[in-house]
């Protein structure tokens, strides 16, 4: 087993969804296999503009042919192992590529970082890990924060590296911590603005007073991506949940024919009648986790 990096974009042509599958060609097959029960550091390619670098960790759990495309395979990602990093990291930084290892002898970048699969040292993954998963940040709530772990990683004594990233997933990839992430990334995406509402109530502590959302609850096997996120006041959130309301994958706002006063949930909506959308196409809403939504919780 081993890490990797898998390159992934909004609009790929590919048929991925990076909370469940990833899909690739046969020439990446031997370097995919490598990771089967390890973890993989998405990064999406710096020719995108306002690209968000390395974004998200995930374990894959099969490789398996892609029964609907000759010659491709899928990543199956492990169930509820998919996070988003708080902090996107940069492809590189002051001091070359974060990817140490895509350097050559010459102190170059290689070729090796147009690879869209491609092997990750242990070094370079906890360099990444470390970087994005700082989550200390005033957004979030301060009781029970985990101290941050000692800076510097030692390039010399890989063993330790490779245990002390071990040790730093395993720490934040904790339900409690997973909950502060997800909440720290969806508030960005949105602005921390009411989605229902188009409301940003900061209070006199200087904290949001919005949620983050699961569409598809993760009881339900909701992943922690931004799109199966959404931000909601209380009041919306509350019936969100309960399916007072849902969306259209257009973000159309529905209210549920069973709602007892719908007229001042009508009031109490966004004017237009649509939820306030995030700032970035690739963070909106995913259908299939909208549809999930319709189809289990929506009251008709």
């Amino acid at each position: 087993m081993s890490y990797c990096v898998f390159m992934h974009r909004a609009d790929s042509i590919y048929d991925d969804s990076p909370a469940e599958q990833y899909q690739f060609p046969k020439s990446y097959l031997s370097r995919a296999e490598r990771c089967v029960g390890d973890w993989i550091v998405y990064l999406e390619p710096t020719k995108i503009v306002q690209s968000r670098g390395y974004f998200a960790i995930a374990r894959v759990q099969q490789i398996i042919p892609d029964p609907k495309a000759p010659d491709m395979f899928l990543a199956i990602i492990e169930p509820g192992s998919y996070l988003d990093f708080a902090r996107n990291v940069p492809f590189s930084s002051e001091e070359g590529p974060i990817e140490r290892g895509l350097l050559n002898e010459h102190g170059k970048l290689s070729g090796r970082a147009q690879a869209a699969v491609r092997p990750l040292s242990a070094a370079d993954f906890a360099r990444i890990v470390e970087l994005g998963l700082d989550d200390q940040d005033p957004l979030l709530p301060r009781e029970g924060v985990p101290p941050p772990m000692p800076p510097g990683l030692s390039e010399a004594t890989p063993p330790y590296v490779f245990e002390q990233a071990r040790a730093r997933v395993q720490q934040l990839t904790s339900r409690i911590a997973r909950d502060r992430i997800f909440r720290k990334v969806v508030l960005r995406a949105y602005d921390e603005r009411c989605a229902v509402t188009g409301l940003k109530l900061i209070n006199g502590g200087g904290r949001a007073e919005v949620n983050a959302a699961h569409i598809r609850p993760v009881e339900e096997n909701g992943p922690d991506i931004v799109t199966n996120g959404i931000a909601l006041s209380g009041t919306a959130h509350w019936m969100f949940d309960r399916g007072l309301i849902s969306l259209t994958d257009d973000l159309q706002i529905l209210i549920s024919r069973q709602a007892n006063d719908a007229e001042s949930i009508r009031g109490f909506i966004n004017r237009t009648g649509n939820a306030h959308p995030p700032a970035r196409d690739a963070d909106r809403p995913h259908p299939h986790f909208l549809r999930w939504h319709r189809e289990a919780r929506f009251k008709q």
